[in-house]
């Protein structure tokens, strides 16, 4: 599939402020089953771009400010070519095809930040929404994920948030409630808690106009769950799907929080009042 997408996001102070580098991710992964044309950024006001890798391997893009400003803008634009049509296009090695499992000692070591369960109160507070949601699930590990990633989807109640910050799952369990990024926390931590290695994914899902999905003309997150011989594999819990070519991965890690797509501070010697707008656009070509 070919799809464009422009992320606007704009930031307006009451006064010309200081801005510290901004971390951006804001470029897609690129894999093979993703290819990213024609990216580019539209900052204002200027910045110097240089590119590096943070600790999980993610691009991002750091933008130095030279001088003061009271607006912030910053605008990306790409077409990506996506190719993953059949999520289910893969094979698990022996020991991983039934639920539980136990990683090999290397991988397991290799995915220690993704396996590191919950505090011990929300950890019993998983197991006990576990045992009453998740009854009787299929040994073999690819159902057993989808039933899991169906019960999230299921029994909760699915609440646009346009404050920042991610609700904890602990939280979301409380209230019954939350958004993409909530929905994708607690399948990450219900993960870890049946002991497979999981991570946050932020990114932009394609949903054509006669779709009625919840995470439309915004970034999108899901969760990737690690199954041996077949990789990082995409759940999307908003929906209660596996992850197919309508969704653009941008970034991964341990904790969430660690990725939001813009990253920064300001200075200024007296209090600022600022507002935000976003938009963003995903559109298929033809």
């Amino acid at each position: 599939m070919k799809l464009h997408v422009s992320h606007f996001t704009r930031y307006e102070y009451d006064r010309p402020v200081a801005l510290s580098p901004h971390l951006l991710y804001l470029r897609p992964r690129e894999t093979p089953h993703l290819r990213v044309n024609n990216f580019g950024f539209d900052i204002s006001p200027s910045a110097k771009l240089t590119w590096t890798r943070d600790s999980h391997d993610v691009l991002l893009a750091w933008a130095y400010f030279r001088e003061p400003a009271s607006v912030l803008s910053i605008r990306s634009e790409f077409d990506v070519e996506t190719y993953d049509t059949n999520p289910f296009d893969f094979f698990l090695l022996p020991y991983a095809s039934e639920t539980p499992f136990n990683y090999e000692e290397l991988e397991r070591f290799n995915l220690s930040p993704y396996l590191a369960p919950p505090f011990a109160e929300t950890r019993e507070m998983l197991k006990q929404w576990l045992r009453d949601h998740l009854v009787d699930p299929p040994a073999d590990t690819v159902p057993h994920l989808h039933a899991l990633n169906q019960a999230v989807y299921t029994f909760l109640t699915y609440q646009r948030r346009e404050e920042h910050g991610i609700q904890s799952s602990r939280t979301t369990l409380e209230l019954g409630s939350g958004a993409c990024r909530d929905y994708a926390v607690l399948l990450v931590e219900l993960c870890r808690t049946l002991g497979l290695a999981a991570r946050f994914v932020s990114g932009y899902l394609y949903a054509p106009p006669s779709d009625n999905h919840r995470s439309s003309g915004a970034m999108h997150a899901w969760a990737e769950v690690y199954l041996p011989g077949a990789g990082w594999k995409g759940l999307d819990p908003t929906h209660g799907v596996f992850c197919d070519d309508a969704f653009i991965p941008v970034a991964h890690a341990a904790v969430a929080e660690s990725v939001n797509p813009i990253q920064g501070t300001l200075y200024s010697p007296h209090s600022v009042a600022s507002r935000m707008q976003t938009d963003v656009w995903v559109d298929k070509l033809q």
